[in-house]
């Protein structure tokens, strides 16, 4: 029995750790990247967007020359609720 204490010594202090970081640290690298059809929703998801805020843009715009003054009105209106 005591001949199993120093190798047991040996892997408690040395081996299992390095096994226990190395093993949390493949799993959390596995998790955090995007897999091919995630990555291909967020770019969709992020070409959605960039068209959204150009027709707001050009909303805005619209707005701006048909009816002057409707941002401040807008701000008034949002401090009052």
């Amino acid at each position: 029995m005591e001949f199993l204490l120093a190798p047991t010594i040996i892997f408690m202090v040395f081996v299992a750790p390095i096994w226990i970081f190395m093993h949390y640290r493949s799993k959390q690298k596995s998790q955090s990247s995007l897999s091919q059809a995630e990555r291909e929703e967020l770019e969709t998801l992020a070409a959605r967007a960039e068209r959204m805020l150009e027709r707001i843009e050009t909303l805005e715009s619209i707005l701006d020359s048909e009816t002057p003054g409707w941002r401040e009105r807008m701000s008034a209106e949002y401090r009052h609720d």
